[in-house]
């Protein structure tokens, strides 16, 4: 008789021969369900045959491996979206564009869509927006043909005219003003009309008390067109500025002058400021070609605020109308008042600004 196997230790000993004799590996994984089969002892009076046993348990163990196997097909051969987007969904933040196929991620691609971008139209719109600050009604439209720029050729969708502006003209010499923010020391010597864009600019100077704008309205073509109106438009109006006062010109030489014909005038100080015309003026409208110009000289005044301001010109031509702004070369005009202010002028044969009044005039 052998010795005895303790019942804790009986059952897995006799499991573990049980697979070695069935020839089931231990690598498959798969917890064997058979009938173990009965190891001979050596009190039993002799072993008995274990042929059927043994197949049996190899069925069951080939069916085993065979499920093993069939699940990691199954698992290789699932769908993983596709190219209709079914099955499984791709990346997080994949996008859908062309029909449904799967883009990178926006962070990933930064080549913008072709239909995201629209193309503007280069043509100026004849009834465009004023500038900036003419008021919330006009933001977003495009913007007007400037009369700074060379009018467009006459013809479908062009402008018929074109309006040259003269932004610091001096009818009088001796009453064109400018406020300076720097002291007399530091200012140059009155200019002549013609250099007086040059000289503003490189002071910063602002039109003082009033500015003479002149207008030179001309046709482009042989077409008659009409100048229907001229209108003042507010771009901005502030406390007067606290610089110093600089009269052009020379005390008692060459000023005064004659009232130009197509005179008007603007009170920049007004409620609602409106190009009037000069006493004995004709009002708009009126008639231009290109043979034909007209000539305008519109003088703003103002004393209780600086003011920036620009014009609106409405013109028609058969079945063609429009509106353009005038402005100074894409600005406002500027003009501030100037009471209380020191005031300066500059002597004839002088080397200095002298305090106004303080020169005797033979």
């Amino acid at each position: 008789m052998g010795p005895a196997v303790a019942p804790e230790t009986a059952g897995v000993a006799e499991t573990a021969d049980a697979r070695e004799a069935a020839g089931v590996p231990e690598a498959v994984g798969v917890p064997v369900t058979a009938e173990v089969p009965e190891i001979p002892r050596s009190d039993d009076p002799a072993p008995r045959p274990r042929s059927r046993r043994r197949t049996r348990t190899a069925v069951l163990a080939g069916i085993a491996v065979a499920a093993v196997l069939g699940g990691v097909a199954l698992a290789v051969s699932l769908p993983d979206g596709g190219a209709e987007g079914g099955g499984r969904s791709g990346p997080a933040g994949a996008a859908s564009v062309d029909g449904g196929r799967t883009a990178p991620s926006p962070s990933l691609t930064a080549t913008p869509s072709a239909s995201a971008s629209a193309s503007a139209s280069g043509s100026p719109s004849p009834s465009g927006s004023a500038p900036a600050g003419s008021g919330d009604k006009d933001r977003g439209a495009a913007p007007a043909p400037r009369a700074s720029s060379p009018g467009a050729p006459a013809g479908a969708g062009g402008v018929p005219l074109t309006v040259g502006v003269e932004a610091y003209d001096w009818p009088d010499p001796c009453s064109q003003r400018y406020l300076v923010n720097r002291p007399p020391s530091q200012v140059s010597p009155p200019p002549t009309e013609q250099d007086a864009p040059g000289w503003v600019g490189a002071l910063d100077a602002v039109s003082s008390g009033e500015q003479s704008v002149r207008l030179t309205v001309q046709g482009t073509g042989a077409d008659t067109v009409v100048v229907d109106a001229l209108t003042v438009r507010i771009a901005g109006k502030r406390s007067p500025l606290a610089w110093n006062d600089f009269a052009m010109g020379y005390p008692g030489v060459g000023c005064g002058g004659d009232v130009p014909k197509r005179a008007f005038s603007v009170a920049l100080d007004a409620a609602r400021p409106a190009v009037t015309p000069e006493s004995g003026q004709q009002d708009f409208p009126f008639k231009v070609s290109q043979s034909d110009p007209e000539v305008y000289y519109i003088t703003a005044d103002a004393s209780a605020y600086d003011v920036s301001w620009y014009l609106e010109l409405k013109w028609s031509s058969g079945s063609r109308s429009g509106t353009l702004t005038v402005d100074n070369n894409g600005r406002p005009f500027h003009t501030s008042g100037n009471n209380g202010r020191p005031a300066y002028e500059f002597p004839l044969g002088g080397e200095k600004w002298v305090p106004e009044g303080t020169t005797e005039v033979e």
